[in-house]
C-alpha cells in the first residue's frame, strides 16, 4: 500500500476540506454505498485524493474504501454538530478512541516534516483518514471558537463544508446554493403577498 500522505504539510484547512470532500463522495446518494466495491466510486476517490495532493501511485483496496466509508461516517457526526461544544465532544471522541500520540514525519524523506496522530507512516487510509481529518478539525474549531463544519441548508444539496472564516457560520455550500435558496425564498414570500392581496 503506498502510504498516505500529510495532514498539515499543506494546511488545515486543505485537510478538513479533504474531509468534506472525501464525505461528499462516499455518503451521497450517487456514492451507492450498498455496493462498497464499486470501481468508479473507487475512481473517484482516487481523483479526490490526488486533488488534495496525495502523492501517487494512489491504490485503495475494496477492504480500504469499506474503512473510509465508515471513517466518513464518523466523522459525518462532527459536522453535524449543532453546537461548537457538540462539535468539541464528538472530535475529542474520535481522537480518544482512534487517535495515537503525535509524531513529526517526512515519510523517509518524501515530504517537509509535518503532524500525524495515525499509528504510523504505513497505517490504514481509514485510520490515516480519520485521525488528520479530527485533528484539522480541531485547529479550526479552536481557531474559529465555533463548529468546523457543517451540511448545506439547501434542500437540494446537503453536501458539508468546512467552515474557514471569521463570520457569522454558514448555512450554505456555496454561493450558489445560498443565492438559489434567497431567490427561492423571495418568491415564495411575492407569491403569499399576491395571494393574500387576491379578493
Amino acid at each position: 500500500m503506498t502510504a498516505p500522505g500529510t495532514l498539515l504539510g499543506t494546511s488545515v484547512h486543505d485537510a478538513a476540506q479533504r474531509a468534506a470532500d472525501v464525505m461528499a463522495l462516499l455518503l451521497s446518494p450517487a456514492g451507492n454505498a450498498s455496493q462498497p466495491g464499486r470501481s468508479d466510486e473507487r475512481d473517484a476517490l482516487v481523483e479526490v485524493l490526488r486533488a488534495h495532493g496525495e502523492p501517487e501511485p494512489i491504490e485503495i483496496s475494496d477492504a480500504s474504501l469499506t474503512g473510509l466509508r465508515q471513517a466518513a461516517l464518523d466523522l459525518r457526526q462532527v459536522f453535524a454538530a449543532g453546537d461548537v461544544a457538540t462539535a468539541a465532544g464528538r472530535i475529542n471522541a474520535l481522537l480518544g478512541a482512534r487517535a495515537h500520540p503525535p509524531r513529526l514525519t517526512t515519510h523517509g524523506g518524501g515530504s517537509g516534516w509535518h503532524l500525524h496522530v495515525d499509528s504510523s507512516d504505513d497505517a490504514p487510509w481509514a485510520e490515516w483518514f480519520l485521525t488528520s481529518s479530527c485533528l484539522a478539525l480541531a485547529v479550526l474549531l479552536a481557531e474559529r471558537q465555533a463548529p468546523p463544519g457543517g451540511f448545506c441548508q439547501s434542500p437540494s444539496c446537503g453536501r458539508p463544508f468546512v467552515n474557514v472564516g471569521r463570520g457569522s457560520t454558514r448555512r450554505y455550500c456555496s454561493a450558489a446554493c445560498g443565492t438559489r435558496e434567497r431567490v427561492a425564498a423571495y418568491r415564495e414570500a411575492r407569491d403569499s403577498t399576491s395571494e393574500a392581496a387576491a379578493p
